[in-house]
């Protein structure tokens, strides 16, 4: 049997209704890239990753404009139902606008800064402004250590030192070091200007994958606070994927990390909410939590060069894509549902078998029928032209069957 991942403990961290930490649930989070001044279109796209499934939605706060906005945008999110956690990116003036800005500092469920750019010579005063505010107002701060980023007279420092070492490390090392140092000493200034430890989430982001990996690792033994998890820059496409998933799955089997995002690069025009789409997927497929029902799906061989098969199973995920909203709201449970649309004899039974509902397309020169089978059994077998129509109709009705509240089923029963 597979030992389940154990979790590392964190000090867990309300931010606004959502609690990261501790042993509560890894939650998605996902960022804005319209102008935040833009109140209507910022508040379509929170709206938009919300209902994908980002469960904190970060924006960006860089002036003046921005910072009068947010007041507006908290505001018309209530009005739509919409009570997602929204959290302010601040970086350069972050201690100017929470001090000007009284109304957006109430708003924002949490402030995110990077320590390394707080400002040059009067970077820690202006960081402990930054907290103060949050202490201020009780809001959680993300103290976000990044690469391209780093505090320069800190790693000046670390350079120096390495410099006199009789085996000096390499400056990729050094690098991390003062990544690890730069969290350390930023969050004890924190909690010396007096935010709580359960008002702390860290991050120290990069873009490599084995540079993510091993800073992770090391904060994740020197601190106790909660970890959101990211790499940064991850690029676009396939590159972005790839990389974000392998990072995250290794630090996640690990039982490190309490919030994550995949910072991908979207093609112009491109479907904000796939970051989103793809963090779900990642905590599904190590089964740390599910969100939405999974459908197997053979690669196709020379036994099917129909693609048949594989137009059914876009199909059907499209579908299941589509009906979620609705599903999630009345059928408790339907996200831990697995579908099987296979295409030949070869292990087409037998996965549809393993599946809670499955289907079995015939291959190339095999009969043209489709065996559809139900929890493990052989239900029925589909023929013709409308075996796709009569497929969403079987996982339809296998879905109220073993779905629906119970309260809903006594109340049908009444009718």
């Amino acid at each position: 049997m597979i030992s389940p991942i154990k979790r590392r403990k964190s000090i867990p961290v309300n931010v606004g209704d959502v609690i990261v930490g501790g042993d509560n649930p890894i939650a998605v989070q996902s960022m804005t890239n319209t102008d935040t001044a833009d109140i209507d279109n910022t508040v379509n796209q929170i709206d938009h990753l919300h209902q994908a499934g980002s469960e904190l939605v970060r924006i960006t706060v860089n002036n003046d404009q921005a910072a009068k906005a947010v007041p507006y945008i908290k505001e018309k999110l209530i009005n739509r139902g919409v009570t997602v956690p929204v959290i302010g990116d601040f970086h350069y003036n972050g201690h100017l606008l929470l001090t000007k800005y009284p109304e957006m500092a109430k708003s924002l469920a949490k402030f995110r800064i990077n320590p390394g750019n707080t400002g040059t010579k009067t970077r820690d005063k202006n960081f402990c402004t930054i907290v103060e505010q949050a202490v201020k107002y009780s809001k959680p701060v993300r103290i976000g250590v990044n690469w391209g980023s780093l505090d320069q007279q800190l790693l000046a420092q670390y350079m120096d030192v390495n410099n006199q070492r009789k085996e000096p490390k390499s400056s990729k090392e050094v690098m991390l070091d003062t990544m690890v140092e730069s969290a350390r000493r930023s969050t004890a200034l924190a909690e010396d200007v007096g935010l709580p430890s359960d008002k702390i989430v860290v991050s120290c982001k990069m873009s490599g994958v084995q540079d993510l990996i091993n800073v992770y690792r090391r904060i994740a033994d020197d601190l106790p606070y909660a970890l959101h998890l990211g790499l940064t820059e991850a690029g676009m496409g396939m590159k972005g994927t790839v990389a974000s998933s392998v990072a995250l799955a290794i630090l996640l089997q690990e039982g490190i990390g309490d919030t994550i995002r995949v910072s991908l690069t979207p093609m112009p025009g491109a479907d904000r909410a796939e970051e989103v789409r793809i963090c779900q997927q990642i905590l599904q497929s190590l089964g740390i939590r599910s969100f939405i029902p999974q459908v197997t799906a053979c690669p196709g061989c020379g036994r099917t060069k129909s693609t048949y098969f594989q137009e059914l199973a876009d199909d059907i995920q499209k579908y299941i894509v589509e009906m979620m909203p609705v599903w999630r709201e009345i059928y408790p449970g339907v996200e831990e549902m697995d579908v099987a649309v296979m295409g030949c004899v070869v292990n087409g039974p037998g996965e549809s078998r393993h599946a809670n509902i499955g289907i079995s397309l015939p291959g190339t020169f095999e009969e043209p029928k489709a065996p559809v089978y139900i929890d493990g059994e052989h239900h029925s077998t589909l023929k013709g032209d409308n075996i796709g129509a009569e497929f969403r109709q079987l996982l339809e009705e296998y879905i109220q069957k073993n779905y629906t509240r119970k309260e809903e089923e006594k109340e049908i029963s009444q009718i």
